[in-house]
């Protein structure tokens, strides 16, 4: 009898910690896609300013007609892509054509001290790192579900009611892994 109350009382306790890493893997499960919701506003904001950007400088650079059209495209790229994986190769390449478009515009003394160019180019800056911001809470919360999912005992639990690890999302910047030149005259 003894024995039976044993076996009860640790199958309780199973029972219960296992209802608890479920809930904890529900919860996280919910912050990773609340933390994306995020990564997807601070996109949506700069898909949305890209074509202010462009046509402020077409007003300058006419003949730049190319790189006008691949900031087109990797924009458009960028806003049909539905996996994290795809958002992260479209935004890669977005960034590239932004820095191509920002390269145009420096060559040219008279947009760089244009308000609205200055202003377009701020928000944009803005964005970049609102961007940066909510890629770190969402990787934050991915690495937390994701070492959730693979250890032990969790992993029995995640494993007999289907989660799965979320993809982290990176936005390589070229300009970050720079080393900044300091040049004294």
């Amino acid at each position: 009898m003894i024995a039976l109350l044993v076996l009860l009382g640790l199958f309780v306790l199973i029972a219960f910690y296992a209802i608890g890493i479920y809930n904890k893997l529900v919860r996280l499960k919910n912050l990773v896609a609340e933390a994306w919701s995020g990564i997807d506003v601070q996109l949506k904001k700069r898909h949305d300013l890209i074509p202010n950007l462009v046509e402020t400088v077409k007003g300058y650079a006419a003949h730049e007609k190319e790189t006008f059209e691949n900031v087109t495209k990797a924009r458009a790229a960028a806003q049909q892509a539905t996996t994290v994986e795809g958002h992260q190769a479209a935004e890669k390449q977005l960034s590239g054509a932004l820095v191509n478009l920002i390269a145009v515009a420096e060559r040219y003394p008279d947009l760089k001290a244009n308000t609205n160019f200055l202003e377009l180019q701020s928000a944009l800056s803005q964005i970049e790192g609102d961007i940066e911001k909510s890629r770190r809470y969402y990787n934050g919360n991915v690495r937390e579900q994701n070492t959730l999912i693979e250890t032990f005992p969790s992993n029995l639990v995640a494993n007999m009611f289907g989660f799965a690890k979320s993809a982290f999302f990176e936005l390589e910047n070229k300009a970050e892994k720079e080393v900044p030149t300091v040049k004294f005259s």
